[in-house]
């Protein structure tokens, strides 16, 4: 039975502008997340927790506490303890945590899969977890391209398998059904493999759109980020998406850094815009 879903910060960080919106000019996108003098923009990283049954379920887990000044210098992360706290504002501890979700195996997604102690030992952040990872992302991450080299740190992942925690996803698959309300399909525009978790809920859909649309400045099919490697892939599963998606459906963006989660409509003109936005619980109660 599915009991509940929730959301939680894990923290901010901040990416180029332009490398966020492709294509689209700065005078445009600035209206959506304005940068600072540095070209640089704010972005959260939202995680979702599902209570079914007997599990309770985290997706994805932000960048941690564990990177160097260096890295810190180029991307500014901000992870306090306030993921603790809206964990243990909804009653649960990393303990209760059952299952991680990894939708892909950028930093800004696994990081925080694994923290320092205060005896600064890397260990578990979610110590009686299983971390599910597609099988296909996995091997990409251990020989990566030069495009995504930047992104996969063996910091993040080596450890994983070495303490046995990490169990693979068939992504040879198209879709994978990991429990009766929880799909994962398989996509491949931001990097090879990432899941894209789709919940269903009653009547309706609620899709983790991960960094196929990573905010809420993202949906019009223009508006594709420069990192992802195959951008017409990116947009012909964001097609897809909009086509699969009900009315009632329910996206969340989780990088928006004030909307995290909105419906979505068709325009006069058949384009794909926002119809309620707000907070998740919000959302599900008025749908």
């Amino acid at each position: 039975m599915l009991r509940n879903i929730h959301l939680i910060e894990q923290g901010r960080f901040k990416l180029d502008g332009g490398a966020m919106y492709g294509v689209v000019p700065k005078s445009i996108w600035n209206n959506l997340n304005p940068s600072d003098e540095n070209n640089m923009c704010t972005w959260t990283m939202r995680s979702m927790i599902i209570e079914e049954d007997d599990k309770i379920i985290l997706i994805d887990t932000g960048i941690g506490n564990k990177q160097d000044d260096k890295f810190r210098s180029h991307f500014y992360p901000s992870r306090d303890e306030r993921y603790l706290s809206e964990l243990n504002a909804l009653g649960f501890t990393k303990e209760d945590i059952t299952d991680v979700f990894i939708t892909h195996l950028h930093f800004d997604h696994v990081g925080g899969a694994l923290e320092k102690n205060t005896r600064g030992e890397i260990v578990p952040t979610y110590p009686n977890a299983t971390y599910w990872i597609g099988e296909e992302q996995w091997k990409e991450a251990m020989n990566p391209n030069p495009r995504e080299k930047a992104s996969f740190l063996k910091e993040n992942l080596l450890p994983l398998a070495d303490m046995g925690l990490v169990k693979f996803i068939d992504s040879h698959k198209e879709v994978v059904s990991f429990t009766e309300h929880i799909d994962m399909k398989f996509l491949h525009g931001h990097t090879a493999g990432m899941i894209l978790p789709i919940i269903k809920c009653n009547h309706q859909k609620i899709i983790y759109a991960a960094d196929l649309i990573p905010s809420s400045g993202h949906i019009g099919m223009p508006y594709v980020m420069s990192y992802d490697l195959n951008p017409l892939d990116t947009m012909r599963e964001k097609k897809w998406l909009y086509e699969f998606m009900n009315q009632d459906d329910i996206i969340v963006f989780e990088h928006g850094p004030s909307i995290e989660a909105a419906t979505l409509k068709k325009n006069s003109k058949g384009r794909t815009q926002i119809d309620k936005s707000g907070k998740l619980d919000i959302l599900l109660q008025n749908t």
